[in-house]
């Protein structure tokens, strides 16, 4: 059993690195979906009338596109219940695509309530509702112990092979690689910050080891 000390460790690492290793190979956007933070935001913009519930979720200099917007929307809604639905879409489409692109990343537009985000997202949005990280760290640690151990166990099963069996030997530098890599990503990740949003098409793998 691995100890608490080594476990907090990985926790640390994995909250860092869980989006790369976590998720599919495909990173999940948590932004623009028509249930995530920001579009919520929006809502409770509209309903009180206040512009600043948004302003927090875009750049300093993208605050007078989006208090123009909020205005046009405020007063088309006005026109009825149709209106009023096409008018708030229009504003989550604008304030979701500003926001994306202050953080760096692609709009692919919005994306349905109701998405799979895995495991980590949900928890850690809990997290900051209850103030309770606790449940974070376990999922997060228990996911890299096993992610560490799952290719420690698959390279030590490899290593043994006869000098002269090729193939064997290929068997145990593939499982040796994927290893490597996987304890590298997880110092790199360690060792930056995270910035910024995962692109939505595109997955985040550690870069390739440098045999020398």
């Amino acid at each position: 059993m691995i100890n608490t000390n080594l476990k907090v460790s990985l926790a640390a690492v994995a909250i860092l690195a869980a989006a790369a290793f976590l998720a599919p190979q495909t990173a999940r956007a948590h932004c623009d979906g028509l249930d995530g933070p920001v579009v919520k935001a929006a809502r409770k913009a509209l309903a009180e009338g206040n512009v600043n519930l948004v302003l927090v979720w875009v750049q300093k200099d993208d605050e007078t596109e989006i208090k123009q917007a909020f205005d046009k929307t405020l007063a088309v809604r006005k026109l009825g219940a149709e209106a009023r639905d096409l008018a708030d879409m229009c504003f989550f489409e604008t304030l979701v695509r500003i926001h994306r692109a202050g953080e760096g990343a692609p709009y692919t537009g919005l994306k349905p309530a109701g998405r799979d985000l895995g495991p980590a997202i949900p928890a850690g949005d809990k997290a900051l509702e209850t103030g309770n990280l606790d449940p974070v760290v376990k999922l997060l640690s228990e996911e890299m112990e096993h992610g560490l151990r799952e290719h420690f166990a698959a390279a030590v099963a490899k290593k043994k092979f006869d000098p002269n069996d090729v193939e064997a030997g290929r068997e145990f530098v593939k499982t040796y690689v994927e290893y490597i890599h996987y304890v590298e990503g997880l110092h790199d990740a360690a060792a930056s910050a995270a910035h910024g949003h995962f692109s939505e098409t595109d997955g985040t793998p550690a870069p390739p080891h440098q045999h020398k």
